[in-house]
């Protein structure tokens, strides 16, 4: 880590001024690669399931999905009721701050955890979706991609009393109860008839080798890392901070509670993200 980097900052409850001013220190003159997560987002009222005070979870696997029609059911019903919820949701302040530094020049980009696309509209042109998109299905058999909009109409139609008010109970990572499930009929490819997934890393899946290369790209041509509102649970996000660690770049993490890379940060503000943000960018731009 360079001499010239201040001391870690920690446990502050709102971005201090002289948290952002370090930050802004770190930064000014310098190119800077963001990693998001769902930190970020809450703000848009959309749920962080790793946060503190988030809810027991046991996410869905990859190897689950393949081998169980009653656990693709499950999904599919939890995962049309959360895209919904999903779909309504805006960019925050936040976002629209990260879209700002990218357009500024102080960014060269986002790459983010999170798969509910608020970064592009919140203007951000150039968008790593590290764990995949909610707006894409994928088929596994032919590959064929159909918009979830589209995918969601299917299964609207075919079954629905799912939109009756509490018809499923929905619970942490979309999962729903058994209940009526029995009826649930799954939307398959309109191309071949093979079974169709939302275009999203599971729990036990890699993260597309081509997709994880433009993530470490971005890092590595920067000479800044900011992560916001990522816990760094996920091994890809601790791979990232390992590229931009080998490359001797201050690493800012800005995050409420702990993190795995708060050891090795050489800034840590604990904090809402959106705030952060926003009081780099007055920092940073004229």
């Amino acid at each position: 880590m360079p001499e010239d980097t201040p001391a870690t900052l920690r446990h502050a409850t709102s971005p201090s001024p002289e948290s952002l001013d370090a930050a802004a220190a770190l930064i000014r003159g310098r190119t800077l690669a963001v990693l998001t997560g769902a930190g970020l987002s809450t703000d848009s009222g959309i749920p962080d399931y790793r946060g503190e005070g988030a809810p027991a979870r046991s996410p869905m696997t990859f190897s689950q999905f393949l081998e169980s029609e009653q656990y693709r059911k499950r999904y599919w019903a939890g995962s049309h009721l959360g895209w919904r919820a999903f779909s309504r949701a805006q960019p925050n302040a936040g976002h629209l701050a990260l879209a700002a530094l990218e357009t500024g020049g102080v960014a060269n980009g986002v790459v983010t955890q999170n798969v509910d696309g608020l970064h592009v509209e919140a203007g951000s042109a150039k968008v790593v979706d590290l764990h995949g998109s909610m707006a894409r299905v994928k088929c596994l058999d032919c590959g064929q991609f159909f918009a979830r909009s589209a995918v969601a109409e299917t299964i609207v139609a075919a079954n629905p009393w799912l939109e009756e008010p509490g018809a499923v109970e929905l619970g942490p990572d979309g999962d729903v109860a058994p209940g009526r499930l029995g009826d649930f009929t799954i939307p398959s490819c309109t191309v071949c008839g093979g079974m169709l997934k939302p275009d999203v890393v599971f729990f036990g899946e890699f993260v597309p080798t081509e997709r994880f290369a433009e993530a470490r790209a971005l890092v590595h041509s920067a000479d800044v890392f900011l992560v916001a509102g990522s816990s760094l649970v996920v091994n890809s996000g601790i791979r990232l901070l390992e590229v931009a660690l080998r490359r001797r770049a201050p690493v800012i993490i800005v995050n409420r509670g702990m993190t795995k890379g708060d050891g090795r940060a050489a800034l840590k503000i604990d904090a809402g993200a959106s705030p952060t943000l926003e009081g780099l960018v007055e920092r940073l731009l004229p």
